[in-house]
């Protein structure tokens, strides 16, 4: 059974929206975007080797429409990256119920309908780790379906007090267990979580 696999970044007030650019993701009027780029430090020893880590165990990328499209703007054209090669190279589920067959980067697996049915199969299958970057309303979707086994969250030290977080504001409970914390040089702290047993 391969694992599923949440890696993203997020702020002290669980912000995930648009870390990255500031046009990345203008929805509800955020303006607050690329808010990581003053903690990012591709040199820090700390967060060079969680993410190689977490490249390297992860067998496929599972990434919802918005991300995928996003990514797709970005990555293909980029050739000053390491990243760029393993991107390309990597399969691509892509949980959407609007997109179409083909999809325009390469390695790419249209997951249309109910997203949880597909996961819930793709965790069953044995083999390396699915991972997920961004994409938050589709790892809200799993939160609830209990479909997530670990979360490695790139926490800031930042509040911005608006933009989409991480986990909803509905009622839905997910009980965790830390299983490592790893500060950066440039204080991110690296939390990775599991779910915590029942009982």
């Amino acid at each position: 059974m391969s694992k599923i696999v949440v890696f993203l970044s997020l702020t002290l007030d669980g912000v995930m929206q648009a870390p990255a650019r500031p046009d990345e993701d203008r929805r509800g009027g955020f303006e607050q975007g690329g808010w990581a780029i003053p903690y990012s430090d591709p040199s820090d020893p700390v967060q060079a080797e969680v993410t190689a880590q977490s490249m390297s165990s992860g067998g496929a990328l599972l990434l919802g429409r918005r991300t995928y499209e996003d990514f797709y703007s970005v990555w293909p054209h980029r050739t000053d990256n390491p990243f760029t090669e393993v991107l390309n190279a990597s399969t691509k589920y892509v949980a959407s119920r609007t997109l179409r067959d083909p999809l325009p980067w390469q390695n790419s697996i249209l997951l249309s309908g109910d997203a949880a049915e597909w996961v819930a199969r793709l965790r069953a299958e044995p083999g390396k780790d699915t991972v997920i970057l961004g994409s938050g309303e589709l790892v809200r979707s799993l939160v609830g379906a209990n479909l997530i086994d670990r979360y490695i969250l790139q926490i800031h030290p930042l509040v911005l007090g608006s933009g989409q977080r991480l986990f909803a504001d509905d009622g839905t409970q997910a009980r965790l267990r830390l299983v490592d914390a790893r500060p950066t040089g440039t204080g991110v702290v690296i939390g990775t979580y599991e779910p915590a047993e029942s009982g």
